[in-house]
C-alpha cells in the first residue's frame, strides 16, 4: 500500500512556503520535521526520509527563497525570518508534539528553535552540524588546507583577489565538496534537484562566499554557552569525514545533558544519501526510545 503524499503551502509574510508531508498527520504518531541547510539550499536531499512515513508522518518543506517557496526581493535575511518560518509552518500545519531534525544550517535553526522555547519537541536530531559559526569556519580551513597542493594554491590565489565566481575556484570548492560533502556515486538525482532549486543569494546574504569566509547574516553566530539550557533527548549524527568535524561534533555532544553521539564511517556531510539505510535506522531508533523519556 503506498503511503498518503500530500503537498501544500502555508502563508508567510505575504509569500508561501512549500511544503511536502509523507503519511498522515492525523495518524496519532509524532511526526519528523525536516530543518534542510544551506542556507538557500532545499529539501530535496531529505528524500529518503521518507523511508520513515511508514511509522509516522514526515514533513518536509523548501525554507522561503528557494525550492518550490516564493522568492521574495524585500525581505532582509536573517536568522529570525528562518526562526519565525519555523514557528508559523508548526503553527498552520497543527504540529504541537514533533521530533525535530536539523542538517547543516538547519541544525542551527533547530537548535535555535528550541532554544527560543518552542514546546513540543520530543526528540531532536542534530546532523552534520554546528553550535559556533567561527569554530565551523576554523575547521573548514583546515579541511581546506589538507586537499592537494595545487588546490589549495587555487583557492588561496582566488580568494587573495576576491574572485569567487571564477570557474578555477569553483572546480576547486568541487574537490573540498567531493571530500566532506558527498562521497557517494555521481551524478545523484537529490542532489542534482537541489542544485537546480537553490539560492546562491541567500547563501551568501545568510553565509557569504564559502564556509570558510563568513561575512552574511550568520556572523558571529554562537550558542555554545547555551547548550545546557536544552532539555530534550538528543542525537548527534555526522559522517566520519564530515565538515562537521570530530571537536565540532564534540562540542555538541557535551554541551547537551545526554546527548548521544552516532558516526557512520563512509559518510561525509550527507549520511542520509551515503549511508540511507544506517541514518534512518539510528534516526529511527532514537525517536522510538525519544518517546518513551
Amino acid at each position: 500500500m503506498r503511503l498518503g503524499v500530500s503537498e501544500g503551502y502555508v502563508a508567510f509574510r505575504g509569500y508561501r512556503t512549500w511544503y511536502r508531508v509523507a503519511g498522515e498527520l492525523g495518524s496519532g504518531a509524532t511526526p519528523l520535521l525536516a530543518l534542510h541547510g544551506g542556507p538557500g539550499s532545499t529539501h530535496h536531499y531529505f528524500d529518503p526520509l521518507e523511508g520513515l512515513a511508514a511509522e509516522r508522518p514526515v514533513v518536509l518543506y523548501d525554507q522561503i527563497g528557494c525550492g518550490g517557496s516564493d522568492r521574495p526581493q524585500d525581505i532582509e535575511w536573517s536568522v529570525a525570518v528562518f526562526r519565525e518560518e519555523v514557528d508559523t509552518l508548526r503553527s498552520q500545519l497543527g504540529l504541537e508534539r514533533i521530533h525535530l531534525l536539523g542538517t547543516s544550517w538547519g541544525g542551527m535553526l533547530a537548535l535555535e528553535h528550541v532554544l527560543s522555547g518552542a514546546e513540543g519537541i520530543v526528540g531532536l536530531v542534530l546532523s552534520s552540524t554546528l553550535a559556533s559559526v567561527d569554530q565551523w569556519a576554523a575547521e573548514q580551513l583546515k579541511l581546506r588546507d589538507a586537499l592537494p597542493a595545487d588546490v589549495v594554491e587555487v583557492f588561496e590565489r582566488h580568494e587573495r583577489a576576491g574572485t569567487y565566481d571564477d570557474p578555477e575556484y569553483n572546480q576547486a570548492m568541487e574537490a573540498y565538496f567531493d571530500r566532506h560533502f558527498y562521497r557517494g556515486p555521481k551524478p545523484r538525482a537529490e542532489l542534482e534537484r537541489m542544485n537546480a532549486g537553490k539560492a546562491v543569494e541567500v547563501y551568501n546574504a545568510m553565509q557569504g562566499p564559502n564556509e570558510w569566509t563568513v561575512t552574511g547574516a550568520l556572523r558571529g553566530w554562537d550558542v555554545r554557552d547555551r547548550l545546557g539550557e536544552i532539555d530534550v533527548p538528543t542525537l548527534v549524527i555526522r559522517g566520519r569525514h564530515d565538515m562537521s568535524t570530530n571537536p565540532i561534533s564534540a562540542t555538541l555532544v557535551n554541551g547537551i545533558q545526554g546527548a548521544r553521539e552516532v558516526v557512520l564511517e563512509n559518510s561525509s556531510h550527507t549520511p542520509v544519501l551515503e549511508e540511507t539505510d544506517q541514518y534512518l535506522e539510528a534516526i529511527s531508533k532514537f525517536m522510538q526510545e525519544a518517546e518513551t523519556h
